[in-house]
């Protein structure tokens, strides 16, 4: 695939995808990330209020060595069209971890597509997208978690959630698993909904106001993408800047 060959929306990888800001960008140009048996990993990825490009593309392809672990997590935060997409190959007993987090309204989209390889028996995967949108904007998660059949003893998982605040936003989340192991935990699960009103009511009871109610439920929301990241400081600015985005709808 060149600048000159765009995709479509009917390829299944660019479904939901803002197409039409493609042009120009270098959709064959991949990071190679290689992670040595027995070692340790870890990127973050924030494209926040400030960015530049109208149209953030980003695609890497990381391979995970034997017993070596990979962690990555992004915030997707700005942009009018802003787009992760990761292909990982997994080793014996390696681990991928991703969290993610798409925030925006107006007729941004923000995604991340991720294709999940295990090739050997024993390796571990796991996955937890959060979208919050409003207005016109779109957050896509699309998760692909392919078992080969010597990758024994595999553990997998992916869990989306979308969360939309105003009518007129969408979220789309497309699981998939193909499994040739027989000997296997796999497991996948997506849903989308609004702010939990029995909460708010809850919140409000005991004297919090609705503002800072709804942002708590925001803030507890997304926290979930980012529970495995062990660098609380770390944590702590890349919620801030998920939030820093939605306070600016509330």
């Amino acid at each position: 695939m060149t600048t000159a060959t765009l995709p479509t929306r009917k390829d299944e990888a660019w479904r939901y995808s803002a197409v039409e800001r493609l042009q120009g960008e270098a959709l064959d140009d991949w990071r190679e990330i290689k992670v040595e048996a027995g070692d340790s990993f870890r990127e973050i990825l924030v494209i926040a209020d400030g960015a530049s490009n109208p149209t953030e593309l980003h695609r890497w392809r990381v391979t995970v060595g034997e017993g070596a672990t990979c962690e990555l997590f992004a915030v997707l935060a700005s942009a009018e069209y802003a787009r992760l997409e990761i292909e990982v190959t997994l080793n014996k007993g390696a681990h991928f971890e991703f969290g993610g987090i798409t925030v925006g309204g107006r007729d941004t989209v923000r995604e991340f597509v991720t294709r999940t390889i295990h090739a050997q028996a024993e390796a571990t995967s796991n996955q937890t997208v959060r979208s919050v949108h409003w207005g016109h904007g779109t957050g896509n998660f699309l998760g692909n978690i392919d078992v080969v059949r010597d990758a024994q003893k595999t553990d997998a998982a992916q869990d989306f959630k979308g969360l939309l605040l105003e009518k007129g936003a969408s979220v789309n989340a497309v699981p998939q698993l193909e499994i040739f192991a027989d000997d296997v935990k796999c497991a996948h699960g997506a849903s989308v909904g609004q702010l939990d009103e029995t909460a708010r009511f809850y919140m409000a009871a005991r004297g919090l106001s609705p503002d800072v109610a709804r942002r708590l439920l925001v803030q507890a929301f997304l926290g979930d993408a980012l529970v495995s990241l062990a660098d609380e400081a770390k944590r702590e600015e890349l919620m801030k800047v998920a939030l820093d985005k939605v306070d600016k709808y509330l």
